[in-house]
């Protein structure tokens, strides 16, 4: 395992020899990007008004004060499940050239895909920890799509050191949550034959 600290505009060099399993801190640009964001690219056919290339989005729905005159201040910004956006993630980097996609749990081979084929990575935060993450988000520079609502803003981030995020998926494809699901129920079956012989002589 290793620890990398990567900054926006992220390249496909950057991140070529991150592997699954690896530590990452990132410095710079960073979207909160939910479910309807996503449907609206995707099945609407609606341009993204902030421009994620080479950055990273967040899926997460933050908790934001509204300091009036269009400045905003981060209170809490916790990840939600990234599976609800697997329908939509492949599609999602293919149109938009995001880099590094941030939330909380796995995602499926739609992402596995397109991690793959246009070199992204996708990485989890750990949950529990929204207020500190906030800490590390200098300012929110801007703010789109405000008509869904707070959690589904699109909330434009400078942010530093944000982290420790956890390599889920790789530019290789691998998929850690995949993986380890195989490792664990090994160790489940290799159990459950141990705990049989232990209570055999119930009848």
């Amino acid at each position: 395992m290793k620890t990398w600290k990567l900054t926006t505009p992220v390249s496909n060099d950057d991140i070529k020899d991150i592997k699954i399993g690896d530590i990452v801190y990132l410095t710079g640009s960073m979207t909160t990007c939910r479910d309807v964001a996503h449907r609206r690219l995707v099945e609407e056919h609606r341009p993204l008004p902030i421009d994620v290339r080479n950055k990273a989005i967040l899926h997460a729905g933050p908790i934001i004060k509204d300091l009036g005159n269009d400045k905003y201040e981060m209170i809490a910004v916790g990840p939600t499940t990234s599976m609800r956006m697997e329908k939509f993630e492949e599609e999602f980097v293919k149109q938009t050239g995001v880099k590094l996609i941030l939330g909380k749990g796995g995602m499926g081979p739609g992402t596995e895909r397109a991690c793959k084929k246009y070199k992204a990575l996708h990485l989890v935060y750990p949950a529990g920890n929204a207020v500190y993450a906030a800490l590390h988000v200098n300012k929110i520079v801007d703010a789109q799509w405000k008509d869904l609502g707070m959690p589904e803003t699109l909330w434009s981030c400078d942010v530093k050191d944000f982290g420790p995020l956890i390599v889920s998926i790789d530019t290789n494809g691998d998929n850690l949550f995949e993986k380890n699901k195989v490792i664990f129920n090994e160790r489940k079956e290799a159990e459950i034959k141990k705990i049989q012989k232990q209570v055999s002589f119930i009848k």
